[in-house]
């Protein structure tokens, strides 16, 4: 590490993963999502061991989708919706992600402890509509690790955000996964140049 003018910089991946000012982010693993990606058993086994070697070494942050209270949403949030499920009614847009639906849940074997945090948001990004950041700050974490659903959405918007905010972002690529396989892999790609991506064993090899 370096420090210039009294900012450390960290320079390798031990440096940056040190479970000191690191946090594990579980992004949108709940039901809705999770039975439709490409690979869940993989996935879910991959995750599963990954948070269950972290959880008592940093703190966990999960975060789970919480549409808008009614008549709050957004123009935007209508039309994505309604292309998202091909209607042209708005009336007729499925309910996504209410709460006391399964959909919603988190599945049981990844399910949060009662020290791991809750984060309820309507948005890509864990920092908007939230007080995420403030959380971190207050912690000390300089370190996101993202792991979730889905690649091309949620994780890389919220890495590309952190990136902007000064934090570490890394994504953990054999804990991430997508509805399509395909832009799974291309976000992996963009996000390769833009940030941290390494996969689950590399990282755990490093934290002591």
């Amino acid at each position: 590490m370096k420090n210039v003018n009294g900012i450390i910089v960290y320079e390798n991946i031990k440096e940056i993963v040190n479970p000191k000012h690191s946090c594990l982010i579980v992004w949108d693993v709940q039901n809705g999502l999770v039975n439709n990606i490409f690979n869940k058993d993989e996935f879910i086994s991959n995750l599963k061991t990954f948070i269950e070697k972290l959880r008592n070494k940093m703190p966990v942050v999960y975060t789970m989708i919480t549409p808008a209270s009614k008549g709050f949403a957004s123009s935007w949030y209508y039309y994505s919706m309604m292309k998202r499920f091909n209607v042209s009614d708005i009336n007729k847009l499925p309910s996504f992600m209410a709460k006391g639906s399964k959909e919603r849940e988190i599945p049981q074997e990844i399910k949060p402890t009662e020290n791991d945090v809750i984060l309820e948001k309507s948005t890509a990004s864990i920092f908007i509509g939230t007080n995420f950041e403030y959380m971190m700050r207050n912690r000390g974490i300089i370190t996101l690790i993202f792991t979730g659903i889905a690649t091309e959405f949620g994780i890389e918007s919220s890495a590309r955000d952190a990136s902007n905010r000064g934090f570490y972002p890394i994504v953990v690529s054999d804990c991430v996964s997508s509805m399509n396989k395909e832009a799974h892999e291309f976000s992996l790609k963009t996000l390769n140049k833009l940030i941290i991506v390494e996969n689950s064993q590399n990282i755990l090899k490093n934290i002591d």
